[in-house]
């Protein structure tokens, strides 16, 4: 794998911006940072098409004692089960639960898992992470 050098023209402004982003980040240079900010985009095009392989994580939060809600999730995470690797369950306190699922599969079909999981009736909260299977990003 080679390595290609170019130029890129910003205003002060942009630049110095940059600079403070990326050092409150930890960035070691301005190249690793825009290395990130290409594999970002090009991540959320792999989401776009929504057929590529990919994988996420779905984080849900509710209350146990909600009737039925967790043999909902349960019966949801058996019938994706090829699409599902693991999940982690945390209790937060006497009444409310987190839930951490990580998925695998195509990017649109994840997306309708995420959305079936975060739309079940009594989950307070949900939020879908998006990510890459790390394939074509050099």
């Amino acid at each position: 794998m080679g390595i290609t050098r170019f130029g890129i023209s910003l205003e002060d402004g942009l630049l110095k911006n940059f600079d403070e982003l990326i050092e409150g980040k930890g960035y070691p240079s301005r190249s690793e940072a825009i290395r990130d900010l290409i594999r970002e985009e090009l991540v959320k095009k792999q989401w776009e098409e929504g057929t590529r392989e990919a994988v996420a994580s779905v984080t849900l939060v509710y209350d146990h004692h909600t009737r039925e809600l967790a043999n909902t999730l349960t019966d949801l995470q058996h019938k994706f089960h090829k699409e599902i690797l693991s999940s982690m369950h945390v209790h937060l306190d006497a009444h409310n639960c987190l839930e951490v699922i990580v998925l695998k599969g195509p990017a649109g079909d994840l997306r309708a898992i995420s959305d079936r999981l975060i739309g079940t009736r009594g989950v307070k909260h949900g939020k879908l992470a998006i990510t890459t299977t790390g394939k074509g990003l050099e």
